[in-house]
């Protein structure tokens, strides 16, 4: 969960800084990046899928084509690898809302704050670092927290992809309540209703920080 929401806000960093300059075909750019938000995440788990498949999935072909690989990897079937193709899946459909909350807080700062850090001398990354990502703190918290609680109570994204698995090495909370309810020989709906308590005051936790982030910036406006 953490390396999911981690990688999330640095690439949308990069890809917020690019939407927001001016270039050739901007818009179509923007439109293509909200469509993994759009899709179905079973719809989009199930491509993955296919991406991954041992035989026939295109990531396969594309690496030992280019000599990447030796031989095929079953992403999807070795605990080596199942949790990274897990949490790349996760990146990418996290990307579009994360992205755009950060091109909205890009949005809200001022140039000639830019302009002032430039008279004064400041390298682009100086810029950056001094001006950009603290005035990008309150939309970077608010991207943060809700992609904590998107993440943390995911179950299409894991299941679609971890269904075949057994154990539970790979689950999230969600989906670990589900097979002990559902699918393990235990079949303990009184544990996995109190690990639902459990998720539930967690998720609350979250909601709490998220309402009391956005009291403050509605304090600072």
């Amino acid at each position: 969960m953490t390396l999911v929401v981690g990688f999330t806000i640095l690439i949308s960093l990069g890809l917020a800084q690019l939407l927001d300059k001016s270039f050739p075909g901007r818009r179509v750019v923007r439109w293509a990046v909200i469509v993994p938000w759009a899709a179905s995440l079973i719809v989009t788990s199930k491509l993955f899928v296919w991406i991954y498949d041992y035989y026939f999935g295109i990531l396969n072909h594309v690496l030992t084509s280019l000599r990447i690989v030796a031989e095929p990897v079953d992403w999807l079937g070795n605990d080596a690898t199942v949790m990274g193709a897990m949490i790349a899946v996760g990146v990418f459909v996290s990307l579009p809302f994360t992205t755009y909350v950060v091109l909205a807080g890009l949005a809200t700062i001022p140039g000639d704050v830019y302009e002032a850090a430039r008279l004064d001398g400041a390298s682009p990354w100086r810029a950056y670092r001094s001006v950009t990502l603290p005035l990008l703190a309150p939309a970077l918290l608010v991207a943060t927290v809700l992609n904590l609680i998107y993440v943390f109570n995911s179950f299409p994204i894991v299941w679609t992809l971890n269904d075949r698995n057994p154990g539970f090495g790979h689950d999230t909370m969600v989906t670990f309540m589900y097979k002990i309810a559902f699918k393990s020989a235990l079949r303990d709906v009184g544990l996995a209703a109190a690990l639902g308590v459990v998720n539930v005051a967690v998720v609350l936790v979250a909601v709490l920080v998220y309402l009391k982030t956005v009291r403050w910036q509605d304090a600072e406006a």
